[in-house]
């Protein structure tokens, strides 16, 4: 076919054939505009020719100079129109003076207005029609899903024209909450109210709704997002416009619900005093840089003018991806900040001592740790290695380098654990709290919370994993709760709480109200488009299978060890008072517990492990040292031991 052959044509080809077609159409607006002006149809305008030909020789140059052939007639907007109106202005302006000056008797003066209005006419006219021709040729080749969109604002309507454009989606109707515009047609749909949507998907057999409320704050969005939940449909979001800058993304690539926007947590604006503080103009460190909140640190540290981040990771691919990702942050945002990738783990401590040294680090964010509750229960003395060990090395090569501050990323199953991972990293807070009182130059603090979003051992992945496979979602129990934030507030809370730390500092994250990971997993599933499976709905899509808590889970985690709880300057972030076991006590329990790991002595750290994990009393000389002395328990009490192990 003609369209399919002319469609196929190289660039310059269309160009060239674009400024021809021009080149007819503006003489055709000039006999046109003598016609109207002289009320004939068959004027006589031979003896006119000088200004039939000025009309094109004079407007296709500018055309060209504008850049008019250079437009993409598929995607055409606004701007566009721009050259053709200067275009066409300026070839009226040449027949007026080639009018005059020829000169052309008999030439009506007002024709060079007429032929202005009806050349931007011809041209821009042209060029609509062939887009609309373009798009509705594309719609007719595939197949295209009809949908809803839920905003007719602004920005839901720039949405609709978009998708026209793309072709994948054919809007058919918005709904709003906005009752002025019920009823209204914009841009040939008609709004209604949201009551209206379960007649409205029967009418268009739309089976998504596409929210346009990037815009909303994410109370707001959350709203939207309970009342659509009983729906069987896919819901999903436009992108805020910061996505779009930052992603290079379009407005029609909508995405689906993600689990920020079903939480409506807000997150308030960090205090850039605080978020400064403890980094800027500072050599700062972080550990465990390619982890999911190390990551995230060192993407809003670079941001506060650091003289140097040192990331440091002992996997090469993570350190490889994050320095990338932190030197393109730096191109992006004209940032003047050195990165230094140090590959190397925290359980040596030479390197530790050397990289502190050799970079001069002044503040260190310590965020390295195995975090998976079951892998670390499988590898328990990996587990006490990387966690513990790793933590006071660290933390006794800082006190010895000078640095000024250690802030170590601790977690919410330290708190009264049930697991050897929270085992692990009790003690490591326990550590840093004995060290302090010996840190002259050192303010050790640590910061205390719950799960973080999309880490990777969130079960947020593997939930839309098997939502994707179409089932089951397996959850550990019914009644299971857990704290969910975000990497990006979190990480923004830990520099502000480094920032108030005095030394020894715990600091608790108001993490909001725990969430039923059930009721995660349904919510997550719904917004699929998918029902699920149960006694009260056989016909569901997805079931949803409890497999039992395993070993080292808790139903519910907390945050707080005991009752002594304080505000902070900042409303999210608070101070606890907790009790800890004094150095020369702890010191002797970490060395045995130390020797039992490079000895592979299981039994014995198994003790250790499931002592701390049920708080119950033990001897601080591990290994069958004699003697009795003051035992720890993960509540930070202190009792004294009864007997050997």
């Amino acid at each position: 076919m003609i369209g399919d052959w002319f469609l196929g044509l190289p660039r310059h080809l269309k160009q060239a054939f674009a400024a021809l077609a021009d080149g007819v159409v503006l003489p055709l607006a000039l006999w046109a505009a003598i016609a109207l002006r002289l009320g004939e149809w068959q004027p006589e305008v031979a003896h006119y020719w000088p200004a039939f030909l000025a009309a094109s020789l004079v407007s296709v140059p500018v055309f060209i100079s504008l850049g008019l052939y250079r437009q993409v007639i598929r995607y055409i907007g606004k701007g566009a129109f721009w050259p053709v109106i200067k275009g066409t202005a300026v070839g009226a302006a040449a027949v007026t003076a080639v009018a005059y000056m020829a000169p052309l008797p008999g030439f009506p003066r007002s024709v060079p207005i007429i032929f202005g209005l009806l050349a931007t006419l011809y041209v821009a006219g042209s060029r609509i029609a062939l887009c609309h021709w373009l798009q509705w040729r594309t719609a007719r080749a595939a197949e295209r899903e009809s949908v809803i969109i839920y905003g007719a604002g602004r920005k839901g309507v720039e949405l609709a024209r978009a998708l026209a454009e793309e072709g994948r989606y054919e809007p058919k109707a918005f709904i709003d909450d906005d009752k002025s515009l019920y009823k209204r047609t914009i841009d040939g749909l008609t709004v209604h109210s949201p009551k209206s949507l379960e007649a409205l998907v029967r009418q268009t057999d739309a089976h998504q709704v596409l929210v346009a409320a990037g815009s909303a704050s994410s109370e707001s969005r959350a709203k939207i997002l309970q009342f659509l939940e009983p729906y069987r449909l896919r819901v999903r979001l436009v992108p805020d416009i910061d996505e779009l800058q930052f992603e290079g993304g379009r407005l029609a690539e909508v995405r689906d619900v993600q689990i920020e926007d079903l939480l409506g947590r807000t997150e308030i604006d960090p205090l850039p005093h605080l978020l400064k503080s403890s980094v800027a103009d500072r050599q700062v460190m972080v550990t465990g840089a390619g982890g999911s909140i190390g990551s995230e640190l060192c993407r809003q540290i670079v941001r506060q003018a650091p003289k140097r981040l040192v990331l440091l990771d002992h996997s090469e691919y993570e350190l490889y991806r994050v320095q990338r990702e932190v030197e393109q942050i730096c191109m992006v945002e004209h940032l003047d900040v050195p990165v230094a990738a140090v590959l190397g783990s925290v359980t040596n401590r030479a390197f530790i001592r050397h990289s502190l040294a050799h970079y001069g680090v002044e503040t260190l964010y310590h965020a390295a740790a195995y975090k998976h509750v079951s892998l670390v229960e499988n590898n328990v003395i990996e587990g006490f290695k990387n966690n513990t060990f790793g933590t006071l090395y660290t933390a006794e090569e800082a006190m010895r380098a000078g640095v000024k501050d250690f802030i170590l990323i601790s977690t919410d199953k330290a708190v009264r654990t049930s697991s050897v991972m929270g085992a692990s990293k009790r003690l490591a807070e326990m550590a840093l709290q004995a060290m302090q009182p010996m840190a002259e130059g050192t303010c050790f603090s640590m910061v205390r919370f719950g799960n973080v979003l999309n880490s990777s051992g969130s079960v947020v992945p593997l939930f839309l994993d098997q939502i994707e496979k179409g089932g089951p979602i397996t959850v550990t129990h019914r009644e299971v709760t857990r704290y969910f934030m975000t990497i990006r507030e979190a990480a923004q809370l830990v520099m502000q709480a480094a920032s108030m730390a005095k030394g020894g500092d715990v600091f608790l994250l108001d993490m909001g109200e725990p969430i039923r990971i059930v009721d995660l997993a349904t919510r997550m599933a719904r917004f699929k488009g998918y029902s699920i499976k149960s006694e009260a709905n056989p016909d569901g899509d997805i079931e949803i299978l409890f497999t039992g808590l395993g070993r080292g889970e808790k139903l519910h985690e907390e945050l707080l060890v005991g009752e002594d709880v304080s505000g902070t300057d900042h409303r999210k972030i608070m101070r606890a008072e907790e009790h800890f076991v004094p150095w020369p006590e702890l010191r002797p329990a970490l060395d045995a517990l130390e020797d039992a790991c490079n000895s592979y002595d299981h039994k014995t750290i198994r003790a250790f492990a499931e002592s701390l994990v049920n708080g119950s009393a033990l001897e601080s000389q591990l290994g069958g040292v004699s003697g009795s002395a003051p035992i720890l328990s993960l509540h930070g009490r202190q009792t004294r031991a009864s007997g050997p192990l």
